[in-house]
Formats: structure tokens, C-alpha cells, sequence
């Protein structure tokens, strides 16, 4: 009985040490898995600023079911349906100097407000290259922001979540929160955006608002700015594209396809093609506190013009910004002439190897145009 008693506690101190040794390795290794390593890195990252990471996640409204006709909606129509409500996210890269602070941000004239997925990198590392270098140009400052959501799941959105962080690391150039980067989400991308520039960059003079496959000349929209009667940024201006007297549309095969369930009214107001258009940091205000009292509209630039509406402003057609592209007057000539981009403000879609030489042939010294 003795012999079988001291070999039962042996076994059972043995198991014990097991037991101790696996719960130090565990306690090691769950960290990352759990996301307390990860948290303590943000929250290290971004101490000064708690809003950063502490908006809860939005949860999503099941009554949206009950709208007529939901079942038979696209199934990312549903969803912008049920998250329709939601406007805050937890923020993941923060510029929160990019202006200098709130109080010095009328130092600069321009910012250049691109949005951008994840994916674009090489549209990104193209566009820090030319258009949208940080610099003084005529004596002003011109400064670079790219606002971002997330993409995918698991391994390849965290693997895309790093690349985002690696560039900041390097450029600290970007915005980015923890929602879903996707063409439906592009008026949640401004709002956030409008909600962080109130706070950190509220007394930025002008902005460019665009894509990042637009070709801008950078150049000739501070020369335009400067030229205004009124150029503090202080007073209205919402110039680019115009589009007028149209409305939702109604056909599924379209990438714009607004049904009535997200949008009743047959018109929209007038507005700018989101490609990229300029406005003054006091519209960008006036835009973002008419937001908070605006339903959600999937299609971006529409919703900016429902804002300028609210308020009472309206946009303004810039002839020199083309959304829609730029006409070359014959299929024998060069659609890359640099003579036909070189006055302009923005062209829309480049690709970024043709976005890099356009750039190096407009400032070429020994172009000659109007030959």
C-alpha cells in the first residue's frame, strides 16, 4: 500500500510540473494571438491620442431585413444596408501632426487628400514621386495625405495591413481605419476623413480630394489657388467636374446601381466627379457638419453635392479638371502628348508607369508647345 501511495504522489508531482511548465508557454506565446501584444503596440504607438483605437465595433442592424424588397438586392447591397448607420471605426495609421497641429494647420495651402486601398502600392510609391510630393511650390505648402480602409481576411489582410504600416513607417502619409475598403464605403473613407481633419487640420487652407489613378498637375492647382480673389481658404469653393440633372441608377449591371431601398428620389443635386475636385478648408467644414445629419449615400461625390446642397452652396465647373478623360482631337496623335497635359488640372485613370513619365515630360525644360 506504501509502495503504491508514494509512486501515485511521483506521478502526480510529475504532472504538476507539466502542467506548471505548459501554462508559462502558453501565457508566452498566446499574446500575439490573443491581441494583447498587439493593442499595447498601438496603444504605445498612439498614447497621446485614446481616440485612435477606442471606438467599439459597430454592430450590425438586423432590421434592415425588414426593408421591401431587401432579399432580392445584390449582396453587397444588403450589407451597406445593415452597417448603413455606422460612422466610427477604430483608427489603425494616424497622422496626427501631419499639419503641424490643429492651431498651426493654416500653414498649409494645399493638402492632397488621396484615397487609396490597401493593394495600390505602387500607385502610391508613383504619386510621392511627382504629383503629390511634399514641397513648397510659389512659396506655399503643399502636404500628403492617403485615407484607407482594409481588405480581405486573415493572413492576407494582415499582410496587406503591414505593407500599409511599412509605408507609414517610412513616408508618414497615412490614414487608415479598420473598415472595409470597398467601392460601397468610399462616403464612410470622407466622412472619417472630414471627422479627423476637424480635429487635427481644421485651418487648411485648400484640398485636393481624389483617387489615386488620376493624373494631377499639382503645379497649376496652387498657381489657380493663389490666383483666387479670396485664397485664405476662408470662404466657398467646390470646383471640378460638374454633373448636373442626373439621377440614381436604377440598372443592376452597373457599378453605380442606387436602389430605391438606399435612395427613394429620382434626382441628385449638382456635384463634382469624385475623380478629384478642389475645395477651401471652410466648405470641407461646412461639408463634414451637414454629414451628421445626412444618411449615408453609397456613391461618394453625389453625397458631397447632397452636403453642399443642405447648406445651401453649390459646386463650380473647372474646365481645366477632366474625370471623364481628356479628348485628343485626332486618333493619329500621341493620347500622351505631354503638350495636351501641361496646362490642365487633373486627368482621370493613368496607370502608374505612363502617371511617372508624364510627370518628368510636362517639367521638361526643352518642351516646346503651340508650335
Amino acid at each position: 500500500m506504501r509502495k503504491i501511495t508514494a509512486r501515485t504522489l511521483l506521478l502526480v508531482g510529475v504532472f504538476g510540473l507539466l502542467i506548471l511548465q505548459f501554462c508559462k508557454e502558453r501565457k508566452t506565446t498566446q499574446l500575439p494571438v490573443d491581441g494583447q501584444e498587439e493593442n499595447r503596440k498601438i496603444r504605445e504607438l498612439h498614447k497621446y491620442d485614446s481616440y485612435v483605437y477606442s471606438w467599439p465595433k459597430c454592430e450590425q442592424n438586423t432590421s434592415a431585413a425588414n426593408i421591401t424588397g431587401f432579399s432580392s438586392l445584390p449582396g453587397h447591397i444588403q450589407d451597406f444596408l445593415y452597417y448603413r448607420h455606422c460612422r466610427h471605426f477604430p483608427m489603425l495609421l494616424d497622422v496626427s501632426d501631419k499639419c503641424g497641429g490643429a492651431s498651426q494647420s493654416a500653414e498649409v495651402f494645399l493638402l492632397l487628400v488621396i484615397k487609396s486601398s490597401p493593394v495600390n502600392y505602387d500607385r502610391r510609391e508613383v504619386l510621392r514621386k511627382t504629383w503629390a510630393e511634399e514641397r513648397e511650390q510659389n512659396g506655399v505648402w503643399i502636404r500628403r495625405l492617403f485615407i484607407s480602409g482594409t481588405m480581405d481576411s486573415g493572413h492576407e489582410k494582415n499582410r496587406l495591413n503591414k505593407l500599409l504600416e511599412l509605408e507609414h513607417r517610412e513616408h508618414n502619409d497615412i490614414l487608415q481605419w479598420d473598415f472595409s475598403d470597398s467601392f460601397f464605403n468610399l462616403t464612410l473613407k470622407q466622412i472619417l476623413f472630414l471627422e479627423w481633419m476637424e480635429k487635427n487640420c481644421p485651418k487648411a487652407r485648400f484640398l485636393f480630394n481624389g483617387d489615386d489613378d488620376v493624373f494631377a498637375n499639382t503645379d497649376n492647382m496652387v498657381q489657380y489657388l493663389q490666383g483666387l480673389d479670396d485664397n485664405d481658404g476662408s470662404k466657398h469653393l467646390f470646383t471640378g467636374h460638374l454633373i448636373q440633372n442626373v439621377g440614381p441608377i436604377r440598372s443592376q449591371r452597373s457599378k453605380y446601381f442606387v436602389p430605391v431601398q438606399v435612395q427613394e428620389s429620382e434626382s441628385y443635386p449638382p456635384y463634382c466627379g469624385g475623380g478629384g475636385f478642389l475645395l477651401s478648408g471652410y466648405t470641407a467644414m461646412v461639408i463634414y457638419n451637414m454629414s451628421k445629419s445626412i444618411t449615408i449615400l453609397p456613391i461618394d461625390d453625389v453625397y458631397m453635392g447632397l452636403c453642399l446642397a443642405k447648406a445651401g452652396l453649390g459646386p463650380s465647373s473647372h474646365m481645366g479638371v477632366k474625370t471623364a478623360g481628356l479628348y485628343v482631337p485626332s486618333s493619329n496623335t500621341d493620347m500622351y502628348d505631354p503638350c495636351y497635359y501641361k496646362e490642365i488640372i487633373l486627368v482621370h485613370r493613368f496607370f502608374p508607369a505612363h502617371m511617372y513619365l508624364m510627370w518628368h515630360r510636362i517639367h521638361d525644360p526643352k518642351l516646346k508647345c503651340g508650335l
